[in-house]
């Protein structure tokens, strides 16, 4: 754990410590485990989006993408009569190829991340909402799917199942993020692409790769929001969704301009951000305040990211000037 994550998470534990004094019910049970299990739904889409930014891009289309396969999953199971397994390959295939698609135009086509996931954004909520013709895709009365249940919204031990899935994605994407070439190739495309490119590191398969990744994941996501909301309204379900997954990779460590952060930042970040929605509602906040405060929290973090990789520059800057000045030769003394 670096000293960014340290920093955080001492500050979890203090906004923790703060909420739990203005309001006891923090503390309870069933307060910590709602807590927990939006941790779990929003944490996977957060670390798709990780390794998108530590890129140096951006996928804008993760709420609109969590829209249209939730209603596709749905109806799909629901609806269709396909068994869930198929549902769920067929989702991942969906997520593969979205995450191809706009890898290939950024990284052949040149066009900019932010456009080509903005018109992803747009897109996808539009053919959610046609595939639906605007109605409400959810799961009739008495139907239920009890190993996908178990499996999406249990419990074990007290610990709800997308805590579980959670630790197991972030645990898989620790090793590949920090353990593996794939990993370093990740931050060296994000600290300089032309550099690595000139390296031998083929660049376009990279950026393609985290794509398909961020992509695969927020499929994963949801899948889980579905099984958890058990309807969706294509229209509103997973809105600013992608606003959660930026902020919680930037809290986090991970700069916007690519090259830095930790999964276990992105992880904190995530916390902190169902922290203070859970602060929001206990403290009688009004609702309408959510997405203030969600703004708020992304200037704090770029601000704060802006200025920590300032000082380092001059830090930097400063120890390069030192040790110049003790490696070149006295001439005064020389002279005399």
């Amino acid at each position: 754990m670096n000293k960014k994550d340290l920093g955080l998470l001492l500050l979890i534990l203090a906004v923790g410590a703060v909420v739990a004094v203005l309001n006891p019910r923090f503390l309870l049970p069933i307060n910590i485990s709602n807590t927990s299990n939006l941790v779990g739904l929003f944490g996977l889409s957060a670390i798709g989006q990780a390794f998108v930014i530590i890129t140096g891009g951006i996928e804008l289309s993760v709420g609109s993408m969590i829209a249209l396969v939730g209603v596709l999953f749905v109806d799909f199971i629901a609806s269709e009569g396909v068994p869930w397994p198929v549902a769920l390959g067929l989702m991942l295939v969906l997520g593969v190829l979205v995450g191809l698609a706009h890898g290939f135009l950024i990284t052949k086509v040149k066009l900019q991340p932010f456009v080509v996931t903005l018109c992803g954004l747009l897109i996808y909520r539009g053919v959610a909402r046609f595939y639906t013709q605007d109605a409400t895709a959810g799961f009739g009365f008495g139907q239920d799917f009890p190993l996908l249940d178990g499996l999406t919204t249990g419990k074990v031990y007290g610990v709800p199942a997308s805590v579980i899935a959670l630790a197991i994605v972030a645990g898989a994407m620790w090793v590949v993020l920090h353990r593996s070439v794939f990993g370093r190739y990740l931050y060296a495309v994000g600290k300089n692409e032309e550099a690595a490119r000139y390296s031998g590191i083929r660049t376009d398969r990279i950026v393609i790769s985290a794509y398909v990744i961020c992509q695969v994941l927020t499929v994963l996501s949801a899948i889980y929001f579905a099984m958890y909301t058990r309807s969706i309204a294509p229209a509103s379900h997973g809105n600013f969704y992608e606003l959660y997954a930026i902020a919680a990779a930037v809290l986090g460590g991970f700069s916007l301009q690519g090259g830095e952060g930790s999964l276990i930042g992105v992880i904190l970040g995530v916390i902190l951000l169902q922290e203070l929605q859970n602060l929001v509602n206990l403290l009688g906040i009004p609702s309408s305040l959510n997405f203030a405060v969600m703004g708020g929290v992304i200037l704090i973090g770029v601000t704060m990211d802006q200025q920590w990789g300032a000082f380092m520059a001059r830090r930097l800057r400063t120890r390069a000037a030192r040790a110049g000045s003790t490696a070149r030769p006295d001439v005064a003394k020389n002279s005399g």
